[in-house]
This record gives C-alpha cells, sequence and structure tokens, in this order.
C-alpha cells in the first residue's frame, strides 16, 4: 500500500508531517537560561500520522502531540508524544486515515463510526497534578505529566455529563478552581451548553446545563472574580448541513453575537444575553468586574478569521475584513439595555493573547500577544496565511506597546508569561515563544527567552531544537514543584 500525502499548502513545506515521538536531552543553548527559570512548557498542536481520507484537509484536523520543553538547572530537555485517542487507536489499527472532513463524522469512514473522534490537539494545561490534553469538540484526554503518555480520557471519574469541554479553562489564581464549559454539549449541532467547575483537587463540583440562543462555535470564554462570560459569534452548523457532507461551521453575519453573562456565585438560570451585530470573534484577552461593570477584552474582526469557515452569504474570504482588533466591551448590568459599549484599543493585526496568569480573572495592566506587521516583512507560515511576525507587550493603562520583530523568513507562535519568582510584581518575568525559521534559510524551530518586561531588546537565551516542529495551537507553564518541606 502508498503512504503518500499530498502536494498541498497543509502537507508541504514546513507543515510537512512530522511523524516523530521521543525526547532529546540538553538542547544546544545560544546565551544563558535564566536563574530561577525551572519548569516545563508544554505545547499542543496538530500533525498527521496518515494522509488524509477525501485527499486534502486543513490544518486542524491532525492528530494531538503533546510536547516539552523541561528547565531544570539551566539545562533545556525535550519529550514529544502523540496524543492516544481512540481516533488515533482506530487509525492505527487500520493503517490509514479514517476521519473524513473536519467535526463531520458522517464523512468519516465506516470504520470510525461510534468511536470517539476528538483529535485533543488545541491546549495542553496541568491542573491538580492531570495533564490535559483538549479540543473543544469532545472530553480531555489525561497524559501523564512526565513522560506524556496517555492515560485515557478525563471525564473526572464519570460525574461530567456533557459531551464536551473547552479548550480554554480558567483557573483562578486564588481558589485554584478550574472553570470551563462545553458547546454542543448534548451533541452534535445541539444547542445545549454546559457550565463546568473543577475544584482544586480536580474533582467536578459543578455542572449546569442551558440553551444557548443559537448553536455557535465558541473557541473561547471569559471569567473575572464575579462573573462568567460566553461570547457567541453567528459561526454556526445544523444537523441537516453535515449530513448533507457540508464543511461543520458556516458563517452567518445576518444573526446577532450574543453574550451572556451570569454570575460566579448564582446559576444559569441568571444568565443575562446581550446583543450586537455578526462579527467574528477570537480569544479573549482577559476580563474584569467592576461595580456593575463588567469589562471584557477581546479580539474582534468584521468576519470570521478562518479561510476554511464559508460564508453564508457566499462572499469569498476577504482577509481585511478578517483581522482580529483588540476590542473592549463594557457591558453595565445596572441598565436595562440589552446592548454594550466597544472601543477598539489597538487597530493592528493581533490575536494569540497572554496574560501574567497570576491575574487571569483580575485587574491587570500588561498583555502580550502576536502582530502581523504589515512594514516588516511577512512569511506565509501554514494554511491559515501570513504568520505572526511581531510579539508585542501591551501596557493596557498607558494604552502603548513595546515590540520585537522576530526576523526575516520567520514567524512566532503564541508567547508565554513565566513570573521571574513567586511574588514578582505583575509582567516582571520571562517571555517563551516558539519560532519558525522558513526558507530559502532551511526549516527550523527554536524557543527564544525574552524579558517580559524589555522584549524590545530580544531574545537573551535561543533554544534550539534539532527537529523541525510543527505549529502548536496553545501551550502553557508548569512551574517546577518545589521541593518538599520548602516554600513554592
Amino acid at each position: 500500500m502508498s503512504l503518500r500525502f499530498p502536494d498541498t499548502a497543509t502537507f508541504t513545506g514546513f507543515n510537512a508531517p512530522v511523524r516523530i515521538e521521543g525526547e532529546i536531552r540538553d538542547l544546544e543553548v545560544e546565551g544563558e537560561i535564566p536563574s530561577g527559570l525551572e519548569g516545563s512548557f508544554y505545547r499542543c498542536g496538530p500533525d498527521f500520522r496518515f494522509p488524509p481520507r477525501l485527499g486534502d484537509d486543513i490544518n486542524h484536523n491532525g492528530d494531538g502531540v503533546v510536547s516539552a520543553f523541561r528547565f531544570e538547572g539551566g539545562r533545556v530537555h525535550f519529550a514529544m508524544r502523540f496524543v492516544r485517542t481512540e481516533k488515533y487507536a482506530a487509525e492505527d489499527a487500520a493503517g490509514r486515515g479514517l476521519i473524513g472532513l473536519y467535526r463531520n463524522p458522517f464523512t468519516d469512514d465506516p470504520l470510525l463510526a461510534g468511536r470517539d473522534r476528538t483529535l485533543a490537539n488545541t491546549n495542553v494545561v496541568l491542573h491538580a497534578g492531570r495533564l490535559l490534553a483538549m479540543k473543544e469538540d469532545g472530553l480531555p484526554y489525561a497524559l501523564d505529566p512526565v513522560t506524556l503518555d496517555t492515560l485515557g480520557r478525563c471525564d473526572f471519574g464519570g460525574r461530567l455529563q456533557s459531551q464536551t469541554f473547552t479548550a480554554h479553562p480558567k483557573i483562578d489564581p486564588e481558589t485554584q478552581e478550574m472553570i470551563g464549559f462545553g458547546y454542543e454539549a448534548d451533541g452534535l449541532a445541539g444547542r445545549q451548553m454546559a457550565l463546568q467547575v473543577i475544584g482544586a483537587d480536580g474533582v467536578l463540583v459543578r455542572e449546569e446545563m442551558f440553551e444557548a440562543p443559537y448553536v455557535s462555535f465558541q473557541h473561547d470564554f471569559a471569567v473575572t472574580e464575579r462573573h462568567i462570560v460566553f461570547a457567541l459569534m453567528p459561526a454556526t452548523t445544523s444537523l441537516e448541513r453535515l449530513k448533507a457532507g457540508q464543511t461543520h461551521w458556516v458563517f452567518d453575519p445576518s444573526l446577532p453575537v450574543k453574550v451572556g453573562i451570569m454570575p460566579r456565585d448564582g446559576s444559569v438560570t441568571d444568565l443575562r444575553w446581550f446583543s450586537a451585530p455578526g462579527r467574528g470573534l477570537g480569544h479573549v484577552l482577559n476580563a474584569v468586574s467592576d461595580g456593575e461593570e463588567v469589562r471584557l477584552d477581546i479580539f474582534v474582526s468584521e468576519r470570521c478569521q478562518f479561510p476554511f469557515i464559508p460564508n453564508a452569504d457566499g462572499a469569498g474570504f476577504d482577509r481585511a475584513a478578517s483581522t482580529p482588533r483588540l476590542a473592549r466591551w463594557r457591558f453595565d448590568l445596572s441598565a436595562n439595555s440589552d446592548g454594550f459599549e466597544e472601543e477598539v484599543l489597538f487597530p493592528d493585526f493581533m490575536e494569540m493573547p497572554r496574560t501574567d496568569d497570576r491575574y487571569q480573572t483580575r485587574p491587570y495592566r500588561y498583555g502580550w500577544c502576536a502582530v502581523i506587521d504589515p512594514q516588516r516583512p511577512i512569511a506565509t507560515a501554514g494554511t491559515l496565511g501570513p504568520g505572526w511576525n511581531t510579539l508585542v507587550r501591551v501596557d493596557m493603562a498607558a494604552r502603548r506597546q513595546d515590540r520585537w520583530w522576530v526576523g526575516e523568513n520567520a514567524a512566532c507562535q503564541e508567547p508565554q508569561f513565566v513570573p521571574r519568582r513567586p511574588g514578582a510584581a505583575e509582567g516582571d518575568g520571562w517571555l517563551l515563544c516558539m519560532l519558525t525559521r522558513l526558507a530559502p534559510q532551511g526549516y527550523g524551530s527554536e524557543l527564544v527567552i525574552l524579558d517580559a518586561e524589555r522584549i524590545a531588546e530580544g531574545p537573551i537565551a535561543r533554544v534550539r531544537a534539532p527537529i523541525r516542529l510543527r505549529g502548536a495551537i496553545h501551550g502553557n507553564w508548569a512551574p517546577r514543584p518545589a521541593p518538599e518541606g520548602k516554600a513554592a
């Protein structure tokens, strides 16, 4: 049997499947690893083990791969493993690709029927000692935090009733409880959503179901000290659409944006829905409760950002209309209105946001994002189009930016903030970011380390990966546990 990937954008150049698992000790380091940088930088993204069943595919339909850069005493080690999902096992047994269109089981090979088809390829989070690989179309898979071996699908001891769990849970920095949600919680194209709360000990303590205004692609949401915010954009679907063999999502701008806000100490019956004209929504930077006002900092575009989601009105993909910009939405909970105020904070083509996680859900000042700066050379790094060519620190109080351009023939991925030490001031620490090196210099990958307060000065260290690493989607830092008897 021939095994050959197609000569398309998803499967060639830097995007060619890597299909490697393993460990590499003592990666090459240029510069010096900062003292005190001790822990693991976990990353999760897609890779393909077999050529696509339908001849071509999109990047987001690849098998989940979790990698880890481990920082120990100034040395850096690396490990990478596929997540052994049910889909992985079925294709491994068959020796070929079985999955069809992205999130459309009606286009799968019959050998995949009835199996969990989630890819667990979007994010990886360590909570209560459990490493979870996540994709929002199914339940997480638990991994061993050290070996990255798959331990099995996680339904939180059988307590979780939703069929889905977000790839963007929020962890309260004070209580350490993890708050999540699921959409299409009752099954494919269903309107049921679920709110989930997992205690600091990893036990599911709360799950409530409610009906969304319509079925919506909800990749992210927001949590504050006192509120939970669900943001629905008009990327929608239907069972009829899927049975007809069409793409899962279609962007329908005739539908409104709907934002549901509820108190954390209340119930889903307390949800209050706000409305705005239909637009594309991206990731959330952070959200804050201030008296009777909730402020949501979110990336907004006129149309959906993703080229693989068609427009219901037949319009083609428009990169300018799909440009994400950081906006602040203000919701007055004391007003008798379903509207809200919007302010564009920065006009740049910006996304992939991170904060100092100790300030997530709390009042904050700093964020770090990836930017496409049109004044600098831009490299095409994937099937979504131009790659991010600049890292930026945004000062939300001063409304200013600090920037670092990643260089010629290069693109950056989502950054990761790490505090300099326990108790350090907000934003005092290190910024980690994977860089993609592109032709004509040759394909390669490196992890750069910058002073998070002085990113314009460039990397203080570069960790060279001896193999090409496909782009991850999201990742998270987990500090190394303090020795027994010593304070963390």
